[in-house]
C-alpha cells in the first residue's frame, strides 16, 4: 500500500490545481480580448467553442483529481493538456503584435515558439498516455511499457524538432518570426514528409496500443469498474483514426478531434460522478451545488439590480442605492430555498441512491409518528435498512417482554 501524501505535497498539489484553473480562465479571456482586436481571420468560432468547452473540462477534471488524488498520474495528464489554452493565448498575442506593429517583442517570440511544439505534447499526453494509464495511473502490465516508450520517443523527437525550427509561423494569422534558438535551415515537421512519415509510425503504434489497453482493461474488469471503463472506451475509440487525420476530409478530421476533446473528459467525469471513481463524489457534489448556486444567485442579483434601477430611477431619483439594497435582501431570502432545490436536483440527477435513501428515511419517520406497535414496525425498519444500507442479510432482535419470549425478524437482500 502506498504511503499517504504528506501535508506539504497535498498543499503544493492543490496550489498547482488552482493555478491550472487560473491559467485556463486567463487564457480564454486573453484569447477573446485579442481576437476582437485582430479582427476577421483570427479564428474559427466553432473550433473556438469546442476548445473552450473541451479544454475547460480537461482543466476542471484534472484540477479536481490533482487536488484530491495527487499521487494519480491521470490528474496531472489532464491538467498539463489543458495548458494548451494559455499556450494558444500566447500565440494569439504573437499574432496581435505582428499584425499591429510587425516587430515581435520577447513575449510574442515566446508565444510563437511554444505554439510550435506544445500541440504535439498535448497529442502525446491526451491521445496516447491518458488511455494507457487510465484509471489508476499505471500501465495494465509491464508488457505495455514498450508501447509507452516507443510512442513517447517518437513524440519527443517531434517536440524537440519543433523547438529548434528556423522560423516560427502563425497558426491562424500568417506571420514569420525568427527563432532565436533555431537551427538554420530546419523546417517544420509538417513540411518534411519523410520525417513525419518515419515518426508517424511510433505515434500510430501508440494510438493503437492506447485503445487496445482500454479494451484489455474492459475485458479484465467487472461490475462497477467495467461500467467506468466502458464509457472511457466509447470516448477513446476515435483515437484509432487520429494518425490518419491528414488523409481524412477536413470536416471528418475536425469531428474526430472534437469528439476526443469533449468525450475523454466527459467519460472520466461520468466515471467519477455516476460510478464513484476515485471516491471524490462528495467534493464534486459540493462543487456542483455551490457552483450552480453561485451562478444562479449572481444572475438574480445583477438582473434585479438592473431591473430595479430602471423601475425606481424615474420615481425616486435614487434607484441605484435602493436597487442594490433590495437585491441584497432578495439574495439573502433566496439563498436557503435555492440551495435546497439545487441540492435536490443534483442528488436526483447524479446521486440517485442517496436521494432514494433520504426519501425512504423520510417515509419511515412519518410512519414512526403514527405507529406504536413493535410487531408492525419491525418489518418496516428492516425494509428501510435493506433499501438504504443494502446488506446481504439483516436481523432485528427485540428484547423479551415480561413473561414472554424474544423475537427476531430477518431481511435478506
Amino acid at each position: 500500500m502506498s504511503a499517504a501524501p504528506s501535508g506539504r505535497r497535498v498543499l503544493l498539489a492543490r496550489l498547482a490545481a488552482g493555478m491550472v484553473l487560473v491559467l485556463y480562465v486567463a487564457g480564454i479571456a486573453v484569447n477573446r480580448w485579442l481576437d476582437r482586436r485582430i479582427g476577421p481571420g483570427g479564428g474559427n468560432p466553432v473550433e473556438d467553442a469546442i476548445m473552450i468547452v473541451g479544454f475547460g473540462m480537461f482543466a476542471v477534471v484534472g484540477a479536481l483529481l490533482v487536488a484530491r488524488r495527487p499521487g494519480n498520474l491521470i490528474g496531472w495528464i489532464l491538467s498539463v493538456t489543458s495548458l494548451v489554452v494559455p499556450a494558444s493565448a500566447l500565440e494569439t498575442y504573437a499574432a496581435y503584435v505582428m499584425t499591429t506593429t510587425g516587430r515581435p517583442d520577447p513575449l510574442a517570440v515566446f508565444g510563437a515558439w511554444v505554439n510550435g511544439w506544445y500541440w504535439f505534447l498535448f497529442i502525446m499526453l491526451a491521445f496516447i498516455y491518458l488511455p494507457l494509464y487510465f484509471p489508476d495511473g499505471r500501465l495494465p502490465s509491464r508488457r505495455w511499457l514498450p508501447v509507452a516508450v516507443i510512442s513517447g520517443a517518437g513524440a519527443l523527437v517531434i517536440i524537440v524538432l519543433g523547438m529548434f525550427v528556423d522560423t516560427l509561423t502563425g497558426q491562424d494569422i500568417d506571420y514569420r518570426i525568427e527563432n532565436p534558438i533555431g537551427i538554420e535551415g530546419l523546417a517544420h515537421v509538417e513540411d518534411m514528409p519523410l520525417v513525419i512519415g518515419a515518426l508517424g509510425v511510433p505515434l500510430a503504434v501508440g494510438c493503437v496500443g492506447a485503445v487496445a489497453a482500454v479494451v484489455v482493461r474492459v475485458r479484465r474488469s467487472g461490475g462497477v469498474e467495467r461500467q467506468q471503463m466502458k464509457w472511457f472506451l466509447f470516448a477513446t475509440a476515435p483515437v484509432l483514426a487520429f494518425p490518419f487525420a491528414d488523409f481524412l476530409p477536413g470536416i471528418v478530421g475536425g469531428l474526430v478531434l472534437g469528439w476526443l476533446l469533449i468525450g475523454l473528459p466527459t467519460a472520466i467525469g461520468i466515471a467519477v460522478l455516476r460510478y464513484r471513481l476515485y471516491d471524490i463524489d462528495l467534493v464534486i457534489n459540493r462543487t456542483l451545488v455551490y457552483g450552480t448556486l453561485t451562478a444562479s444567485l449572481a444572475a438574480v442579483y445583477f438582473g434585479s439590480v438592473v431591473g430595479l434601477q430602471r423601475l425606481l430611477s424615474p420615481l425616486t431619483g435614487e434607484g441605484n442605492q435602493l436597487a442594490v439594497v433590495a437585491s441584497t435582501l432578495l439574495i439573502a431570502a433566496l439563498f436557503g430555498p435555492l440551495r435546497r432545490r439545487v441540492q435536490s436536483f443534483i442528488d436526483r440527477r447524479f446521486y440517485r441512491k442517496k436521494y432514494d435513501a433520504e426519501k425512504t428515511l423520510q417515509a419511515f419517520s412519518a410512519v414512526l409518528r403514527d405507529e406504536t406497535d413493535l410487531d408492525r414496525l419491525a418489518p418496516e425498519l428492516l425494509e428501510v435498512v435493506r433499501e438504504t444500507v443494502q446488506p446481504e442479510r439483516a436481523f432485528l432482535w427485540l428484547r423479551p417482554s415480561a413473561g414472554g419470549r424474544g423475537a427476531a425478524e430477518e431481511a435478506r437482500e
